[in-house]
């Protein structure tokens, strides 16, 4: 049973006791009477907190986003020397996260599609903000939108792939591998030097990555009108040269 103390809330301790019972016996473990007995409380509660059992699975979810966060910005460098590295350091702490807790791992995957909760749209900017460092800085191969999309399908697939191999044939290889690919998919080898190297891509990625959001010399609609002909410069260019 979760222990508690007199300060939890019974939320807080209905969430517990279901992260706890879906970590120990995976989703069937997690019937609303298991989770209610676990909590020390009635079933009625649930209905009355969470509405039904999907409700409570997508507040165990924002439960494991929230935990996760903690750990993504006790990483957080807001001023990396090396920004390839800390994208490496960001993908291993996905992918150990996955790896060490996959019934929760599933559960906040399952949740993403049907809406998001502040901690996980936090942790989303955490990412977003590392590839703006790596656009301008003239590191990014591609459009910072694709980079993004790259770096999150390789981590959950790296995951997925993980526990759905016979824990006899896994091998630790294969994370290391399948992070040197999204590395090499989403950065070049050396930061580019615009004019010289790539022609306007780059320089249209770095551009937009270093624009500030609130520039008193545009107004807003000039705001929008350049930052949609870079982001075209840019998603010609990747396709052009990826």
């Amino acid at each position: 049973m979760v222990t508690r103390d007199s300060t939890d809330s019974p939320r807080r301790r209905i969430v517990e006791a279901a992260v706890e019972l879906l970590e120990n016996g995976g989703p069937e473990a997690v019937s609303t009477r298991a989770v209610a007995a676990a909590a020390g409380m009635q079933p009625p509660a649930i209905y009355r907190l969470f509405g039904d059992k999907e409700g409570l699975l997508e507040a165990v979810a924002e439960h494991g986003y929230a935990q996760f966060l903690e750990r993504k910005r006790a990483q957080l460098d807001p001023a990396p020397q090396d920004p390839v590295e800390e994208l490496r350091r960001g993908w291993d702490l996905v992918v150990e996260f996955g790896v060490s807790r996959p019934e929760l791992f599933a559960v906040m995957n399952r949740a993403t599609g049907r809406g998001s909760d502040a901690a996980h749209r936090a942790g989303l900017e955490i990412l977003h903000e590392r590839v703006r460092r790596l656009a301008a800085g003239g590191w990014l191969r591609v459009d910072e939108e694709l980079a993004a999309q790259i770096i999150r399908a390789t981590g959950q697939g790296a995951v997925t792939t993980w526990h759905s191999t016979p824990a006899d044939r896994r091998n630790p290889a294969l994370l290391t591998v399948l992070r040197e690919s999204m590395v090499a998919a989403v950065t070049r080898a050396e930061p580019a030097v615009p004019a010289a190297e790539s022609g306007p891509a780059a320089a249209a990625r770095a551009l937009r990555a270093a624009l500030p959001d609130d520039a008193d010399v545009l107004s807003d609609a000039e705001q929008r009108l350049l930052r949609e002909w870079l982001t075209r410069l840019a998603a010609d260019g990747g396709a052009r040269h990826a």
